[in-house]
C-alpha cells in the first residue's frame, strides 16, 4: 500500500503543534518569585541596621585619632614592633655571618707554627744580668755574629794565671739601668779574643761570658767589650746568640718585660767590685 505524501506532511504538522501546546504549561525558567511586602519590610530593616553599626565603628575610630594619648599609644606600640622587627634582623644576619665564617675556616688549612717552638723577640728587649744585678735595652742585631755590651775603664788584668778583664758599664745618662750598680766595678775572665777591623785600622777587643735573661731564656752569652755610648743601646744581642733559641718580628719591640733586681741592703759604696759568674750551673 502507498502511502501519499499529503498524508506525511500532514501528521509531522499536527506533532508539532502538540508538542507546543505541551510546553506552554512549564513556568519561565529565569522568572524570580515575587517578594512579599513583610520580607521586603523585612530585608531592609536588616540592611538599615548593618549600615548603621558601620557608620558607629567608623566614627569611633575617627574620634579616637584625635585623642592625643591613643596616638602616643599606638606610636609607642608601632615603634615598639620596628625596634623587635630591627633586632631579629640584626639576630638572623649575625647568625648567618657566623655561618659564613665558620664554613670558610672549615675550609682553610690549618695555621703552620713558623716559629717552630722558638722564643720571638721584637727588634729591642730588655736582658737581665744576674751576676751584675741589673737590667738593660739591648738591640736585637741579625746582622752581628757576636753580643756586644758597652764597658768603659776596660782594663786587664792577671789571676791565678789567667787572663782578666776589669771594667764598668758604658752608658749614658739616660740609659735605663739599676742606679746602685751604674758605677761598680766588674770582673770577669777572658774567654777569647776577637779582631775588629775598622778604617782606622785593626783592634782587639776581649770577650767575657755573662749569665743572661730575657723573657724565659736564661742562659750564658758571650760579648765583645767595646765603648757603645754614642749608640742608641749599651748591649746588642747577635746571632751566635738567637741561632736555634729565637726568631725576630722587626714591627714589634720590648715584647717580654723588663727583669726586675733589688739591689743588695747592705750596699754602702757605689765602687763595688763585682764578679761575673763562671760557673756552668745557674746562679740562684
Amino acid at each position: 500500500m502507498l502511502i501519499r505524501p499529503s498524508l506525511v506532511i500532514f501528521l509531522m504538522t499536527g506533532l508539532t503543534a502538540l508538542s507546543g501546546c505541551a510546553h506552554l504549561n512549564d513556568p519561565p525558567p529565569d522568572i524570580i518569585p515575587p517578594v512579599t511586602s513583610p520580607e521586603f519590610e523585612a530585608r531592609m530593616e536588616q540592611l538599615e541596621n548593618t549600615l548603621s553599626a558601620q557608620c558607629d565603628a567608623n566614627l569611633a575610630s575617627l574620634m579616637a585619632l584625635r585623642d592625643p594619648e591613643i596616638i602616643s599609644q599606638e606610636v609607642a606600640r608601632l615603634n615598639q614592633q620596628v625596634r623587635g622587627m630591627r633586632d631579629d634582623i640584626a639576630k638572623r644576619a649575625r647568625a648567618n655571618e657566623k655561618q659564613v665564617v665558620e664554613k670558610r675556616l672549615a675550609s682553610c688549612p690549618k695555621a703552620v707554627d713558623l716559629t717552630d717552638g722558638k722564643t720571638v723577640l721584637g727588634r729591642n728587649e730588655w736582658i737581665g744580668l744576674p751576676s751584675v744585678g741589673t737590667f738593660l735595652e739591648a738591640r736585637i742585631d741579625t746582622g752581628a755574629n757576636t753580643s756586644s755590651l758597652s764597658a768603659r775603664d776596660i782594663t786587664p788584668f792577671e789571676r791565678d794565671g789567667e787572663n782578666w778583664v776589669r771594667f764598668k758599664l758604658g752608658l749614658n745618662s739616660t740609659d735605663p739601668v739599676v742606679e746602685a750598680v751604674r758605677d761598680d766595678w766588674i770582673e770577669a775572665p777572658i774567654v777569647r779574643r776577637v779582631k775588629i777591623v775598622q778604617a782606622t785600622g785593626e783592634a782587639s777587643r776581649p770577650v767575657i761570658r755573662l749569665l743572661m735573661t730575657l723573657g724565659s731564656i736564661r742562659q750564658h752569652v758571650e760579648f765583645t767589650l767595646t765603648d757603645r755610648t754614642h749608640l742608641e743601646f749599651p748591649a746588642l744581642l747577635g746571632r751566635r746568640f738567637l741561632l736555634d733559641i729565637a726568631i725576630v718580628d722587626v714591627a714589634r719591640q720590648h715584647v717580654h718585660e723588663q727583669p726586675v733586681f733589688t739591689p743588695p741592703a747592705d750596699k754602702t759604696s757605689t765602687q763595688t767590685t763585682r764578679s761575673a759568674d763562671t760557673s756552668e750551673d745557674d746562679p740562684e
